[in-house]
């Protein structure tokens, strides 16, 4: 069979796109902003129309049958009745699957136990609901860059009400949080270096069943990314410690939102943060000094031997082997950075001994091949100067050839 141009082209048109769309066309013609906007939401784009959130009849040309309240027609959508909304399709599994199989369908009951839904379904309309993250008539996938909820513009999505101090008033939470995340270790790694895989609010606080972390589960929140390091503190004195105290194992040394890069000088120095509850004179504050002398100086160890290396690299010398030897010093450095979470001198001091005896081979190979290098200089130019002086020999053999013989003396001419 053959089709008919006009009908090869609506057999490659979408049905979503053929399908009659009342609402659409007239709000269009009136420049109205969210029929304007909805050509990029997600959902037009599956065949979904305003009536399947709003009601009334998307056939109809009448407006008061398109409009019909008999049709379930609701033009303003109350805040509170948003999230139920919503959830009439993104909590039915099999509609879901047609669309997206792998999206979760549990999105509404995690709401719920939020506090932002808990307050909504108080009556509180103020309270975060779905299109307040996800906006309304442009609402994209999380993976589109442009989306308020891709992991680069969350923070910035949810700083929209938790640093509007206007807003925040009434429920008394400080408005300071993403002024300090931008400070962060964290937003360093999202914003800077383009991680998205790096932690911004909902990685701690969660996304649709967003709660804060009680002071009991800041350490498994922390553990998610950082396991190693949880499962040092766990064994640590800290621990019970901090317990006792009612404090938050990692936010106490670490911050909660502008979590800074971790240093040495966590340890000692004018900005210790030990120093708040450890004496100098104190075993703890004693530890706190050992520990950071011994990171200190195998980080001036590797110093050392990276110059003499380097050194011996940029000369062409061979030195790939003691290089790859040098890593292994760098992961024991890191290795005793982590160690200080057990806050035991030798937790640290055993990749420390590591790390140094490394260090100082590699030092020693990198100064041996620096030898071999002056060696081969020496030996080039002895044999420059042997060929220089060769090279004059031969001239000055060729000259005495070249000079004409000298006449001979007559015998009477004396």
């Amino acid at each position: 069979m053959i089709l008919r141009p006009a009908l090869l082209f609506l057999s490659l048109v979408p049905v979503a796109a053929l399908a009659k769309d009342s609402c659409l066309e007239c709000h269009t013609a009136l420049e109205s902003a969210p029929a304007l906007k909805f050509p990029k939401d997600v959902h037009q784009r599956r065949g979904f129309s305003c009536a399947d959130c709003h009601g009334g009849d998307r056939n109809a040309d009448d407006q008061d049958a398109a409009m019909s309240k008999a049709k379930g027609f609701r033009g303003k959508i109350a805040r509170t009745a948003v999230p139920q909304l919503c959830a009439h399709c993104h909590s039915d599994a099999n509609l879901m699957h047609k669309y997206m199989p792998q999206q979760r369908v549990d999105q509404h009951e995690l709401f719920q136990t939020s506090v932002h839904g808990k307050r909504l379904a108080a009556g509180d309309g103020a309270a975060a609901n779905c299109v307040d993250c996800h906006s309304v008539h442009d609402i994209r996938e999380v993976k589109d860059p442009q989306s308020p909820v891709h992991p680069l513009r969350l923070p910035e999505t949810c700083a929209r009400c938790h640093a509007d101090a206007a807003h925040m008033a009434k429920y008394k939470i400080p408005t300071n949080q993403f002024e300090e995340y931008r400070k962060s270790v964290h937003w360093a790694a999202l914003a800077q270096r383009g991680d998205l895989s790096a932690p911004s609010c909902a990685s701690c606080h969660g996304n649709h069943g967003a709660t804060p972390p009680q002071v009991s589960s800041v350490t498994a929140v922390c553990g998610n990314c950082h396991a190693l390091v949880e499962d040092l503190y766990g064994k640590s004195p800290h621990q019970p410690a901090f317990a006792a105290l009612g404090k938050a194992g990692c936010v106490t040394c670490h911050g909660n939102h502008g979590v800074l890069m971790p240093s040495v000088a966590m340890l000692a120095g004018d900005k210790a943060v030990c120093v708040q509850c450890h004496d100098t004179g104190s075993a703890g504050g004693k530890a706190a000094v050992e520990m950071a002398g011994l990171i200190n100086g195998l980080g001036a160890a590797l110093k050392n031997s990276d110059q003499v290396l380097r050194r011996a690299a940029s000369s062409g010398m061979e030195v790939s082997e003691a290089m790859l030897r040098q890593q292994e010093a760098q992961a024991a450095l890191v290795k005793a950075r982590v160690a200080v979470h057990a806050f035991r001198v030798a937790a640290v001091s055993q990749p420390v001994q590591a790390g140094l005896a490394a260090a100082a081979e590699t030092r020693r190979a990198g100064e041996e091949a620096l030898k071999e290098r002056d060696y081969r200089r020496m030996g080039l130019a002895v044999a420059l100067l042997a060929i220089l002086a060769t090279m004059v020999g031969l001239w000055l053999a060729l000259r005495t050839i070249e000079r004409p013989p000298e006449a001979p003396v007559e015998a009477g001419r004396r």
